[in-house]
């Protein structure tokens, strides 16, 4: 947090960066809020009338950013998307200035961007709130989302266990510590080098030992399987490191999610993916368009969680 000093009132500065920027009493209120302004959407709402938020992106985005416009709109407010090439950053402009700049024209900004470092120095620099839209590390809005899907389609989340097969990614990370502050259980099961980092692991332990979650990284998907109500996956190649995909595709060899695999979870499990997909690399056309795949209630739930994330944070 750091006070700010906005339209001369001051207030709290909070931002989104990590999954952990929220408390476990914050979280379950977002989700609360979320669900709230789903049944209620298409009501008219002003929660950030007169406000505008600043989108700057590095990466190439559909979720994410049509979730957050549309979102903003819904709650009353504008929105201006930054594409980096179209900013003074991509000629050398400090995100110092970049910060101090944006500060004194929105009341928020939120970033897709390809180092976690840039949005850590976003927010120390900017007098608004600074959302994390997907960094290398964390993908915070994301696991809102999928909290709130996960809680529609099996009535809590205290003691449901998700199984978490493939790449220890920033997807990964997030779920991790989201599972930690809500009593989920997670098992988290990836190819050897390519678990979720230490520290994150670490961290959702720690929320563990308070919610009475339980966490587990394995090396073997079958085992992580077993009494899962969630069975959860992402691409095998994310976007950069398309140079890496022929090494990537051998080591991911039996991560694949099929049927035969989904067969080794609960009978009632569901599926899901935050896409985009690769038909026939992570997932078989079987599993993500069948009968127990959630992923298009996912990606709508996007635009109700970050709704309930922008008005707890900017108005």
């Amino acid at each position: 947090m750091h006070l700010i000093n906005f339209s001369g009132d001051e207030s709290l500065k909070r931002d989104f960066i990590v999954m952990s920027d929220i408390s476990p009493a914050e979280l379950f209120k977002l989700l609360k809020e979320a669900r709230k302004m789903k049944i209620e959407r298409g009501k008219v709402r002003k929660d950030l009338a007169g406000k505008t938020i600043a989108m700057i992106f590095e990466k190439p985005s559909t979720r994410t950013r049509v979730s957050f416009e549309v979102g903003i709109r819904e709650l009353g407010g504008n929105v201006i998307f930054l594409g980096t090439q179209e900013m003074q950053l991509s000629r050398g402009e400090t995100i110092f200035d970049t910060a101090k700049t944006l500060s004194r024209y929105v009341h928020g900004i939120i970033a897709r961007v390809s180092a976690h470092e840039t949005l850590v120095e976003f927010a120390k620099y900017s007098d608004v709130p600074v959302i994390n839209a997907l960094s290398p590390l964390e993908h915070p809005c994301q696991a809102l989302a999928d909290l709130l899907t996960i809680y529609e389609k099996k009535g809590k989340l205290k003691g449901v266990k998700l199984a978490w097969i493939g790449d220890g990614n920033n997807v990964c990370n997030s779920l991790l510590i989201a599972c930690g502050m809500t009593g989920m259980n997670i098992s988290v099961a990836t190819p050897k080098g390519y678990e979720p980092p230490v520290e994150i692991v670490k961290k959702a332990k720690e929320f563990a030992s308070k919610s009475g979650s339980k966490i587990e990284i394995l090396n073997d998907p079958r085992t992580a399987l077993i009494g899962a109500e969630v069975v959860y996956t992402d691409v095998f190649v994310s976007m950069g490191q398309e140079k890496e995909k022929e090494k990537r595709m051998r080591d991911f060899s039996g991560f694949k999610v099929t049927e035969e695999l989904m067969s080794f979870a609960e009978p009632d499990a569901i599926f899901m993916h935050c896409l985009p997909a690769h038909r026939g690399e992570e997932v078989d056309p079987e599993v993500i368009d069948g009968p127990k795949s959630v992923v298009f209630d996912q990606a709508e739930n996007r635009l109700h969680a970050q709704k309930a994330l922008l008005k707890f944070l900017i108005t």
